[in-house]
């Protein structure tokens, strides 16, 4: 202010006071307009833009070719998609589209307010990029089912169910499009059952035993050990057993029939008379009981010979051998009681 003018910086007092006074008088009044737009704002967005709270998360919403505007609103609505069929139509209208909405499938992860959701529609992003699907190895066809129907919004889970077979879906990542049907996801994981087979194709021939067999073999192996070393080791073991007519006697059988684990397990359960007993039949169980991943199958067909007949897991996951039985039983009163 210093080099301003005497008679400028007068000028300038004067017009602040008028200011403030102006705003003094009309502070009131400038208050109400700013709650009053305020809220206007809030019930704008929370009535008319904001996403519906039942909005379906990983979902499809299909456009069919011809569709007007006018009934792509009413079925967005219906469909717990937006708030406002009018405020939907007035963002279509305003963006100067001439198409209006495009035809297609659109996705939705998560849900989107009115204006994105309508945007989309006009530009035709349809979001149908692949999703990352990890089936971890040693699931059951049932639990396979569980992650992909969760995952993907068109997929049967009944029918998957149906048609694969236990042992035979093999665990992988896939990528998988978000609108993949049960048939299309099956089809892709037996395809890559059949590819990772090849790479053993000879040795099983070698081995003598058929696939049936080796694939039972491996659900098994891969149900009791976490290691290529103990794969192994306990592959030479089962296989051992079967050939001297020893039953099985392995616990995680019981998985598959009543869903207990070995620390679980009742002198009732030991009891059941059930084909995948395999403490009262002996021989492999009637099919597989998980879906192994390709280590497991390796080590069904490369069983590592050692002196052992018995093997168990204690709490923390170690494994532990013997030769006899009285051994077995003193491994279980050091690592399991």
């Amino acid at each position: 202010m210093d080099n301003i003018p005497p008679i400028q910086q007068s000028i300038f007092i004067k017009k602040a006071r008028v200011f403030w006074l102006y705003l003094r008088e009309y502070s009131v009044l400038i208050l109400i307009f700013c709650i009053i737009f305020l809220l206007g704002v809030f019930i704008f967005y929370t009535f008319l833009l904001r996403a519906p709270s039942e909005f379906p998360r990983h979902s499809f919403y299909a456009v069919e070719e011809g569709t007007s505007v006018s009934a792509v609103a009413t079925s967005l609505y219906g469909a717990h998609m937006i708030k406002s069929p009018g405020m939907f139509k007035a963002f279509v209208v305003f963006s100067g589209s001439i198409k209006g909405v495009l035809a297609g499938d659109y996705f939705f992860a998560e849900p989107e307010n009115a204006f994105s959701l309508a945007r989309r529609l006009i530009l035709g992003n349809h979001q149908l990029q692949p999703l990352r699907v990890t089936i971890p190895e040693g699931f059951s066809v049932h639990e396979i089912a569980t992650i992909l129907n969760e995952t993907l919004s068109e997929f049967d889970e009944e029918y998957f169910i149906e048609h694969a077979h236990e042992g035979y879906v093999f665990p992988d990542t896939y990528l998988i499009l978000p609108n993949a049907t049960a048939q299309s996801v099956l089809l892709m994981m037996e395809r890559n059952f059949e590819n990772n087979i090849k790479k053993l194709e000879a040795d099983i021939q070698v081995f003598g035993k058929s696939l049936e067999d080796v694939i039972t073999m491996a659900s098994i192996i891969e149900e009791e050990a976490r290691t290529s070393e103990t794969r192994d080791i306990i592959s030479g073991i089962l296989w051992r057993r079967l050939a001297i007519g020893m039953p099985l006697q392995v616990d995680v059988t019981f998985q598959y029939i009543n869903g207990k684990n070995t620390y679980e397990l009742s002198l009732d359960d030991l009891a059941i008379d059930s084909p995948y007993n395999t403490y009262k039949y002996a021989g492999l169980p009637p099919t597989p009981i998980s879906n192994p991943g390709f280590d497991s199958i390796r080590a069904a067909v490369h069983p590592r010979d050692t002196p052992y007949l018995y093997f168990l897991s204690s709490k923390n996951g170690t494994m532990y051998y013997a030769t006899d039985f009285e051994g077995h039983k003193k491994n279980r009163i050091l690592y399991l009681n």
